[in-house]
């Protein structure tokens, strides 16, 4: 008898994956993962600094939003990192690991950095516009085209190849800055067009930066539209769902490998466009400053969904200049503000488990089992 009861025991914890959860629920534990996220980040905090936390976040908004220059600065950068995960939608919803943003944000900004230099005499302001937009494209289509046809056509590892592209646009990033360095031995291309400003992105009611939000959200409704309503947007869904059942729906897989990268690398291509003539105006190795990878956490935090990818690129964008603006006025090293960061990021990144499992406790689970028998 009692060991029929030990076998009928449940177990403490019991995990099951949800089938659906309602849009509200979804937000609200993401909701209480970030107040517990302040809560052990002040904790932390005060143990390190003996200071009141309020006072710290407090200065995390002064640093990304203080001032009207920081404000737009962060709206900027937010950006350039909302450019990047909405290019690595379409490839990451066809399960397509694609670890190349670096490369393809470089490569973009290669040729747009290389239009400045070139054809910054005999073109107009506007046809030059036309032309870095149109090559930056082309460049990060080419570079996701070509791990997109090595999967299509031999099923290379898509992470590896993706990864190694990266080191190759870096090294071709590399000899451009040497080809380029103004002035010469300074291992730097400098401000391209300092005094002129020809390539860059001309202010629009008195904005700067105003012309990155304009083409990044024309971007993003675009590809929300795209993603959703079209029909090779149907059919990345399901190559990513199972490929097996895309062929026997009669969808080539291979054309849609292909195409979809073209779309990925072109798109992080433009925000080499971005980061080059419409907000540092030269071209290192750094460009890209580990964006490419940090967009990966925007695209699957938002499960590719392009609007909820702008409250997650901002909320990263705060983190990073909030970090800074403390690690400064408190006289902290990196290493006490990434902390805060990563453990900021560590619940909103821990929420998503019990958004997509339902955990429960045994309870009174034992009891009803016992009452049974």
């Amino acid at each position: 008898m009692s060991a029929n009861k030990e076998t009928r025991r449940e177990p403490f914890v019991r995990i099951s994956k949800r089938t659906s959860i309602s849009r509200g629920k979804a937000w609200g534990i993401r909701g209480i993962a970030l107040l517990l996220a302040l809560i052990v980040a002040g904790l932390v905090i005060f143990a390190i600094v003996r200071l009141n936390p309020v006072f710290v976040y407090g200065a995390m908004w002064e640093g990304a939003f203080g001032t009207k220059t920081r404000a737009w600065a962060t709206v900027r950068d937010a950006m350039l990192m909302l450019c990047i995960a909405v290019g690595l939608a379409p490839a990451f919803k066809m399960k397509f690991w694609n670890i190349g943003a670096e490369g393809q944000i470089l490569v973009g900004g290669i040729s747009t950095a290389f239009c400045m230099i070139y054809f910054k005499t005999g073109m107009s302001p506007f046809l030059l516009f036309i032309v870095m937009i149109v090559t930056s494209a082309i460049c990060g289509a080419v570079w996701g085209l070509i791990p997109g046809i090595f999967k299509a056509r031999w099923n290379t590892n898509e992470t590896l190849f993706t990864l190694m592209m990266n080191y190759v646009a870096i090294q071709l990033t590399s000899y451009s800055v040497a080809k380029w360095e103004n002035p010469p031995g300074s291992n730097s291309v400098g401000i391209i067009n300092q005094t002129t400003k020809v390539g860059w992105f001309p202010t629009i009611f008195g904005q700067q930066y105003l012309l990155n939000v304009i083409i990044v959200m024309i971007l993003t409704v675009a590809m929300f539209i795209y993603l959703k309503y079209s029909k090779q947007g149907y059919e990345i869904s399901v190559v990513g769902d199972s490929e097996n059942t895309a062929r026997y729906a009669g969808i080539n897989v291979r054309k849609v490998y292909v195409r979809t990268m073209a779309l990925s690398g072109a798109i992080c291509g433009l925000a080499g466009f971005l980061a080059v003539s419409g907000a540092s105006h030269t071209i290192s190795t750094s460009s890209a400053g580990g964006r490419g990878f940090t967009a990966i956490i925007v695209a699957w935090l938002a499960k590719f969904n392009t609007f909820t990818m702008i409250l997650i690129s901002f909320l990263l964008i705060f983190l990073e200049k909030g970090a800074t603006e403390i690690a400064s006025r408190y006289n902290l090293n990196d290493y006490a503000s990434e902390i805060i960061t990563g453990i900021i990021l560590f619940f909103i990144l821990g929420s998503e488990f019990f958004i997509n499992y339902d955990v429960k406790f045994r309870g009174r689970g034992r009891k009803g089992a016992e009452k049974n028998d």
